[in-house]
């Protein structure tokens, strides 16, 4: 049972994070020959001051 954890800075739509699982699960599930709906994905979302990348 594949688990996908995606951190984002909050702010992106229901239809966005639906895109986005739709595309990972596909491709897990392609390349891991594993049922999709073995697949799971969690969206975290960060609000702006909780992250930092030095650029």
């Amino acid at each position: 049972m594949p688990v996908v954890n995606i951190q984002l800075i909050e702010g992106r739509s229901k239809e966005v994070k639906a895109a986005i699982a739709k595309e990972i699960t596909e491709s897990i599930s392609k390349h891991a020959n594993t049922p999709k709906d073995h697949v799971h994905v969690i969206f975290n979302d960060m609000k702006k001051g909780d992250y930092y990348n030095n650029n």
